[in-house]
């Protein structure tokens, strides 16, 4: 898939949502903060887990490192079952690259969770579907549209990579 995909997406499920197409180089949350003039937290990202050999993603704050152990917890399992997945793995199951995955529009329809800090911002941006587009949407869009979970506050420490 692609943003063309994604954009298709958008328009299918009326989604209340702004495909940005080349804004830029955008392989780290701090250069697509910069290619777009926001804060860092402004800038989600929509991980790919696999738990217990199950897929989840998490959506979380850019700058935002998620704690393997609280996904173990909350799914009750050990905490060697919650591996982030490969970039083959993310594309096979999203239909698209690694650094790219919008919050929905996946090729295989994925349980989401999201972190409790990124529904207190206004507009958020994330993966456009390639590596030189972002999705500009609403926290509570992006909730109505992939029926996330919210999961504690605790499954995430600040300042940190994934």
């Amino acid at each position: 898939m692609s943003h063309e995909g994604l954009r298709q997406f958008l328009a299918t499920h009326r989604v209340d949502a702004t495909l940005l197409p080349d804004v830029g180089e955008t392989p780290t949350v701090e250069a697509a903060a910069r290619a777009l003039g926001v804060a860092p937290e402004h800038v989600i990202k929509t991980l790919l887990f696999l738990v217990d050999g199950r897929p989840v993603l998490f959506i979380v704050n850019g700058p935002e490192r998620v704690d393997k152990r609280v996904l173990a917890r909350y799914f009750r399992v050990g905490r060697k079952k919650v591996k982030l997945a490969d970039g083959k793995t993310v594309e096979e199951l999203t239909g698209y690259p690694p650094g790219g995955v919008p919050p929905f529009g996946h090729k295989t329809r994925v349980p989401v969770l999201i972190h409790p800090r990124v529904l207190t911002l206004e507009v958020v941006y994330g993966g456009g579907g390639d590596e030189r587009s972002m999705l500009r949407v609403s926290p509570q869009e992006i909730v109505r549209v992939t029926q996330a979970t919210v999961l504690p506050d605790e499954a995430v420490s600040q300042g940190e990579r994934s």
